[in-house]
């Protein structure tokens, strides 16, 4: 299969990318390098089936050798994902859910390719229905300060149906919820990576508030198994992959803090302005995974952290 991979340069899209070539895949991968780092994909400069373009896919195609064949497949892992992003690259993002999606999308149609959406958990917001079912229309904001990842996912969903009503494209949507693990960026903002970074320098674990908001974390080897199960399906709607293991952030701290061996402290802080809205529960439903893909997460958070600190400490430098 010959596949065009937006956002190929990711912390997940990286991964995908891996996943594709270890099966004999061809890979195209576009990044603008606004968030994906040219590391996360150093080691397949050598692979004849690999090719990365930098390229803005929210701007008219480059004229490119890759880029002349038709695709198979096309998939958006394309836009800024973190907490900083929202404050610092909001119009970015919603030209990237927007402009840059249906710049995939024509191209999908043009090609007669799959097209492949990356949307995410966000679209449920602050919910109100736990744990969340594909089922459930959200909690949104359309003006806060995440709004602008939140409604870009959910008008690229809209759009991605659109095209699949309209035109004919075979379609596939993945609503991603709260991944970890290797090449994640260390400062992007995500609990994860910051609880782990600051237990290894010794810094205070800052808990917004009293740290009993949830989320679920799933390791982004368990995540590039659903996302690949759910690209080789003919499923059109969306499927939340996720792990649906719940924890509070401060069993989060209190578990990262064991696993480095730190003597940091947990303390806990006003949630910034900028992080109004965050969700006070996030939990998948993938009942839909479960008996559609044959996919449930295996990888328990103690198991994926221990993965995470050792990238962190021997790749990315950090003690």
């Amino acid at each position: 299969m010959r596949v065009l991979l937006a956002g190929g340069a990711g912390f997940i899209g990286s991964h995908i990318a891996d996943a594709l070539l270890a099966r004999g895949d061809e890979v195209v991968a576009i990044d603008n390098f606004a968030t994906g780092r040219r590391e996360n994909v150093a080691h397949l400069s050598g692979n004849a089936k690999f090719s990365l373009i930098e390229h803005d896919i929210t701007l008219p195609w480059p004229t490119h050798p890759a880029l002349e064949a038709k695709f198979d497949a096309v998939l958006d892992y394309a836009s800024p994902a973190s907490p900083n992003d929202f404050a610092t690259m909001p119009l970015e993002i919603l030209a990237v859910g927007s402009t840059g999606t249906r710049n995939l999308l024509d191209r999908a149609k043009a090609d007669g390719a799959v097209f492949f959406l990356t949307s995410t958990s966000e679209v449920y917001g602050d919910p109100l229905v736990h744990p969340q079912p594909e089922t459930y229309w959200g909690n949104v904001s359309s003006i806060g300060p995440r709004s602008c990842y939140d409604e870009a996912k959910r008008f690229s969903e809209a759009l991605t149906m659109a095209y699949h009503r309209v035109h004919g494209v075979d379609v596939r949507i993945v609503r991603i919820f709260n991944t970890y693990g290797e090449r994640m960026r260390p400062n992007d903002g995500r609990v994860v990576n910051t609880f782990v970074v600051q237990a290894l320098r010794g810094q205070p674990l800052t808990l917004h508030g009293d740290g009993s908001q949830t989320r679920s974390f799933c390791h982004v080897n368990d995540e590039v198994g659903g996302l690949m199960a759910l690209l080789d399906s003919d499923y059109n709607l969306p499927v939340n992959v996720g792990n649906p293991g719940e924890f509070t952030m401060r069993e989060l701290a209190e578990l990262v803090v064991e696993l480095t061996g730190s003597k940091s402290e947990i303390i806990t802080v006003e949630l910034p302005p900028e992080r109004e809205g965050d969700p006070l529960q996030r939990k998948p439903d993938i009942t839909v995974a479960k008996n559609l893909l044959g996919w449930e997460p295996t990888i328990s958070l103690r198991e994926g952290l221990k993965r995470m600190i050792k990238h962190f400490v021997d790749v990315e430098g950090i003690s």
